[in-house]
């Protein structure tokens, strides 16, 4: 599991108490009358999967047993359950993560299903991380994604009265504000989830295909113009460019009250306000602004997927849990308890009163996550070379130049068998 995407679904942890009916550990056994369900932990809010629960065992006579699993070491984990002859019959998954449990072979294939999960109504950008080879493995569950977390005093002082509804608009406020001595916008220089939202927004990938290998696309001009973008942004940033987003945490130094703005997680205002309960009356979020005012800047798209086990020995059962988790009630009071962004446009009404979730859910059509290749893991390890390419561009050298500086690691990485 990715950073940016346990960042993603930390958010409900804070938000919602979990409610654990399993140990955390083991598989779905011999008992044909129970079905085993893996929720990763901040998933499942507690008076959701109560009322999930009652319906299923309502509906199906079955008893549903749900396991909490821990993100630290669920790769191996997971790998090792889809193995064995009684996995867990529905697994969470990262949606970055989908592509590589389908290449395995370890997920069934929903296609013949997809309707009656309701997948034509499905946004399109949360259900691409669904597909592999043009089989649907899974289904989109939820997401969440970055926006813009501001503090609305120091914005005022500067005489912002407005947010921004374009990037110029966004970069005019940035000066006023910097002209007051506040420091506009806190911007790591490696924060290379929000230059992946740019990249996205630019229609480029990372990765392209030479012949029947998938290699480095960081040389690409687009990605040079969504690097150039990020530049701009981090111009205006006294945080380090040799750092991420987590060092230090967003939160606790917006808390100090000295800086105007983070590119950040709505989750992430919760450590502000822990830090310092006072400026919780000064927190507001918009959506980040894009080229023009009629479409935002693209983003991330962390979030999660439901899949069915292909070892499961109860695919009927599971397509029965599947479609009420995922049906119009369920999935629209998971955004109303969780704040999370739902798989249907229809469904964003629940949002309302998650002010952090109100600014995202306007993005989510325009956004994108990181190569859905199984390859693309090893790249992602630390020391995460686009990271690397990002402070050598933020330290002068061109996007040309840093790119082909790192292509020879990432083709490296993407080179290793999976």
């Amino acid at each position: 599991m990715r950073r940016g995407l346990i960042a993603a679904t930390g958010v409900v942890a804070m938000l919602a108490s979990v409610a654990a009916c399993g140990s955390g550990s083991g598989s779905s056994g011999g008992d044909d009358k129970t079905l085993t369900v893996w929720f990763m932990d901040g998933s499942n809010p507690a008076q959701w999967t109560k009322d999930v629960t009652a319906e299923f065992e309502k509906k199906t006579g079955a008893k549903l047993k749900i396991e909490v699993q821990k993100w630290n070491g669920i790769q191996q984990k997971l790998t090792t359950a889809l193995s064995e002859a009684n996995p867990p019959d529905v697994i969470e998954l990262g949606n970055t993560q989908t592509a590589a449990y389908a290449a395995s072979e370890g997920l069934a294939d929903l296609g013949e299903f997809k309707k009656e999960l309701g997948g034509d109504q499905w946004l399109e950008s949360l259900n691409k991380p669904a597909v592999h080879n043009g089989k649907q493995y899974a289904a989109p569950w939820f997401a969440l994604n970055r926006v813009v977390v501001y503090n609305k005093k120091i914005w005022a002082d500067a005489g912002v009265t407005e947010t921004p509804k374009t990037r110029e608009d966004f970069f005019k406020a940035l000066d006023k504000i910097k002209e007051t001595g506040k420091e506009p916008l806190y911007l790591p220089g490696q924060n290379w989830y929000v230059l992946n939202g740019l990249t996205v927004e630019k229609g480029v990938d990372l990765v392209k295909k030479d012949g029947a290998k998938w290699v480095s696309n960081l040389d690409d001009p687009k990605v040079g113009e969504a690097m150039e973008i990020y530049r701009k942004f981090q111009s205006y940033s006294q945080a380090p460019k040799d750092k991420d987003e987590k060092l230090p945490d967003q939160g606790t130094v917006f808390a100090k009250g000295n800086v105007g703005a983070f590119i950040g997680m709505g989750w992430e205002a919760a450590g502000a306000i822990k830090a310092n309960p006072a400026i919780e009356k000064e927190i507001g979020y918009f959506t980040i602004p894009g080229e023009t005012a009629d479409k935002p800047a693209g983003v991330f798209l962390g979030g999660s997927n439901l899949a069915i086990a292909a070892g499961s020995k109860k695919q009927e059962l599971a397509r029965e849990f599947l479609k009420i988790a995922l049906s119009d009630t369920f999935e629209g009071r998971l955004a109303k308890e969780a704040g999370v962004i739902p798989n249907k446009e229809a469904l964003k009404g629940n949002l309302k009163g998650h002010a952090a979730a109100e600014a995202a859910a306007p993005a989510v059509p325009f956004g994108g996550t990181t190569p859905l290749i199984p390859e693309w893991a090893a790249v992602e390890n630390e020391p995460n070379p686009i990271k690397g390419y990002m402070t050598a561009v933020l330290n002068g050298q061109s996007p040309a130049d840093a790119a082909k500086a790192v292509e020879g690691e990432i083709n490296k990485r993407l080179a290793q068998k999976q």
